[in-house]
């Protein structure tokens, strides 16, 4: 969690109190605590004033985990992952120029949902997920172009939730889902 001081008594900040919230929406995600425990506990986050309180919502949730956030980038060439590769909980892709392609179809994926924030500037991008992924686009911005993705009718529950956002400047991005 974002540095909070030792004092209880102490009033905390919005970066703190926007790190509560998302480790108790992970928690849920990954199936730490129920539906009516995080309502109780994001209204104990949301109105804490003090560290103290803030703690208290925080109380018996799992430790985060360390190095869950990756970081590509290039300027101009072809960014590719494909195969058995590890995808990190938080994926992190730039390109101002080039050619972005993903292939989560037969990667390692670990958590249930899984983030990609995408800056993509003129070149294109191709992210093909897991036949039974839940696909989330509402934090992406588009500029220039359309998005390009159908939504599966059918879906087998279990699959991880990946949440795409960020900006695609002059670039497409096309999302499918893997055939197999």
């Amino acid at each position: 969690m974002t540095s909070l001081p030792e004092d209880p008594s102490s009033p905390i900040g919005e970066s703190a109190r926007d790190t509560a919230v998302r480790r108790l929406q992970e928690a849920f995600s990954e199936g730490h605590i129920s539906h009516e425990e995080l309502d109780g506990r994001l209204h104990w986050a949301l109105t804490a004033k003090t560290h103290g309180e803030l703690v208290a919502a925080l109380a018996a949730l799992p430790a985060e985990k360390a190095g869950t956030t990756s970081t590509i980038a290039a300027a101009g060439g072809q960014i590719r992952r494909r195969g058995a590769w590890q995808v990190p909980r938080t994926l992190k892709v730039a390109s101002a120029f080039g050619r972005v392609r993903l292939d989560l179809s037969r990667a390692v994926i670990e958590h249930p949902v899984i983030d990609i924030e995408l800056q993509l500037g003129t070149g294109r991008a191709h992210i093909t997920v897991p036949r039974d992924a839940i696909v989330d686009l509402e934090g992406l911005h588009t500029g220039w172009k359309d998005l390009r993705y159908k939504t599966r009718r059918s879906s087998r529950p279990g699959g991880p939730t990946i949440r795409i956002s960020g900006m695609v400047g002059f670039g497409r991005l096309k999302v499918r889902h893997a055939r197999r």
